[in-house]
């Protein structure tokens, strides 16, 4: 379609919907991909695989206890970039991501169901259905945009859009016509060019004054920091600026975009969230430029998370920060807990049940020789590789994905979760899915309701848990005041090389005190707890039990008879504890006294 033009005909009615606003401190994020998500045969929805598939899903996330939706690039993109047979896996590779836009006012329209009858109208109204009955459940729904290239590739590339209409004002070019390739993708777009940025904040603000959405994460943003090419003050800024000798790509410290975006009435008042890194080699986790709203993929938080969880000396203290809400990241810049978006697997890298299963990437069904994708995941396969395991390895991991599960939940900050890791959904070890439209990155709902009353319970009870409680989701770095850590005895941690122990008490104006440990150590031991006079630990949480024993909810079936278990150890102030587990214990009055 060359374009269209609205008509009367085509008004939408949004009964009367307007912005959620979800303080950021509350979200609890959910990374997902339209397609992928009801693909599956399994999902049993009317129109598999579109925007109308998603919404008949959405009760799934409000069980899930998520308040804000991710939605993978729904841009318009070019599906067919890497268009051609696979060997390897026997079908066609496309681009099934989704991280290449074609247009950035248009939606996904294969995404829809109506596809382009109307002139494509009906699947823009279906993207703002979407959006709509989510906000009527309760759901922020934030867009992953891709401003940092787009799908005209490098100078060899197909002439789209922006290479026929002004090519040296659009991309970043070196003096002979080559492209800048900060992205990794052949291009990078010119966003701190007067023009190209003022294009981005149009783009932006129609999707939230016309679409309804949320906020935006923003696809190696540190790209939008780096100066434009022609850079220089008259041309960026009207006069000149005294020494500006900057050449094209230079990280600025103030950037014209993000300082356009980060002061507009409109975008200054939604979700801004940034992959602080690019291709190019600039990692700005930390210390992107942020006007005290921008929010970053806090990729530190996954790399040490993974490293402690699995048992690597020395990233006690590292451990410890993250559940803090990383203030040694954050809190020198003026920024809260909340600026940092905790994830520990999303949907670039291997899925949850993959990091536990595999030591090594499984990339061959890619049909690049396994050369793809990153080497370096953190990853622990538990003692054996693969998924045909004895079966005290399979239970090994699955203490581990929930030991992951409760630390992202139990951490200040903004907690992500990547799409099917509820229910452990595995790519076999591929960690780098991008050209897959199969069975690789479907959701399957089947092993959903299989999981219904196992990990999923654990997942859907620990979101609860998090939003019940009002210390794990605080606007401002916990203090002295209202958190004491310990170590194998009370007040004593232990922050040495070889430690692989974390607990502390957090004082919590719902629960009381609540007790979090981690026992990283491949050796079991009985921690002492803290003395609280009058009162006495309750076990809530325990990752080495097995379902439903994992979390003691006031309901359960046998319940009493299973604290009753711990009784000697209570009474005198003390908790088992196996190797590779954690535990939450909640402060209650002590009735024998």
């Amino acid at each position: 379609m060359a374009g269209t033009v609205p008509s009367e005909d085509d008004e939408f009615d949004w009964e009367g919907d307007l912005p959620l606003k979800y303080p950021q401190k509350d979200l609890v994020i959910y990374e997902m991909h339209v397609r992928g998500f009801t693909k599956h045969e399994s999902s049993n929805t009317k129109f598999p695989g579109t925007y109308l598939g998603v919404v008949e899903k959405l009760d799934h996330l409000k069980e899930l206890g998520v308040n804000c939706l991710e939605l993978m690039p729904c841009h318009e993109f070019n599906e067919l970039e890497y268009y051609g047979h696979n060997s390897a896996q026997g079908d066609y590779r496309v681009n099934f991501w989704g991280y290449s836009t074609i247009n950035y006012f248009s939606p996904m329209i294969r995404y829809s169901s109506a596809g382009i009858r109307n002139c494509g109208q009906d699947g823009i109204n279906e993207i703002k259905f979407l959006i709509k009955e989510a906000h009527k459940r309760g759901i922020e729904v934030i867009m992953d945009v891709v401003f940092n290239h787009t799908a005209e590739g490098n100078e060899n590339g197909p002439i789209i859009s922006f290479r026929g209409v002004d090519n040296s004002m659009y991309y970043m070019l070196a003096p002979k016509g080559e492209f800048y390739n900060y992205s990794g993708c052949g291009n990078t777009f010119n966003c701190n060019h007067p023009v190209v940025r003022q294009f981005i904040v149009d783009c932006l603000r129609y999707w939230v004054t016309e679409m309804h959405v949320d906020g935006f994460r923003f696809d190696l943003a540190s790209i939008m920091t780096r100066s434009s090419s022609l850079w220089d003050g008259a041309n960026v800024f009207g006069a000149p600026i005294e020494g500006d000798l900057l050449t094209t790509g230079t990280p600025l410290s103030s950037p014209p975009l993000i300082d356009l975006i980060s002061n507009d009435p409109i975008l200054c008042g939604v979700k801004l969230i940034a992959e602080a890194w690019d291709a190019g080699g600039l990692y700005q986790v930390g210390t992107f430029p942020h006007w005290g709203i921008w929010s970053e993929w806090n990729g530190k938080y996954r790399d040490t998370v993974r490293l402690f969880i699995k048992g690597t000396d020395g990233f006690a203290g590292a451990f410890a920060e993250c559940l803090c809400g990383s203030p040694n990241l954050y809190q020198g810049g003026g920024r809260k807990p909340w600026h940092s978006i905790n994830f520990v697997c999303a949907h670039d890298g291997f899925t949850l049940a993959d990091l536990v299963t595999y030591n090594n990437k499984n990339n061959l069904s890619n049909g690049e020789d396994n050369n793809d994708g990153e080497n370096h995941n953190n990853s622990w396969n538990c003692g054996q590789e693969g998924e045909f395991v004895s079966t005290s390895v399979k239970k090994l991991r699955k203490r581990q994905m929930r030991n992951f599960f409760l630390s992202l939940m139990v951490s200040q900050g903004v907690p992500m979760i990547y799409m099917g890791d509820e229910y452990g959904h595995t790519k076999g070890g591929n960690n780098n899915t991008y050209c897959h439209d199969n069975y690789h990155n479907y959701f399957q709902w089947d092993k959903k309701e299989e999981s219904s009353s196992d990990f999923f319970r654990f997942c859907r009870l620990m979101t609860k848990f998090r939003q019940e409680c009002e210390s794990l989701g605080l606007a401002d770095f916990p203090t002295s005041e209202r958190l004491q850590w310990h170590g194998h005895f009370p007040g004593k941690p232990d922050w040495s090389e070889t430690s692989r122990f974390v607990a502390c008490t957090m004082v919590d104006s719902v629960k009381g005190e609540i007790y979090i440990a981690f026992n990283m150590s491949h050796l079991p031991f009985t921690v002492t707890l803290p003395e609280r006079p009058g009162y006495k630990w309750e076990p809530l949480v325990d990752t080495s039990k097995p379902t439903p024993y994992d979390f003691l909810t006031p309901d359960l079936p046998g319940r009493d008879i299973a604290i009753q278990q711990y009784a000697q150890f209570l009474d005198a102030n003390m908790y088992p504890m196996l190797s590779y587990s954690s535990i939450i214990l909640l402060r209650i009055p002590d009735e024998n006294l």
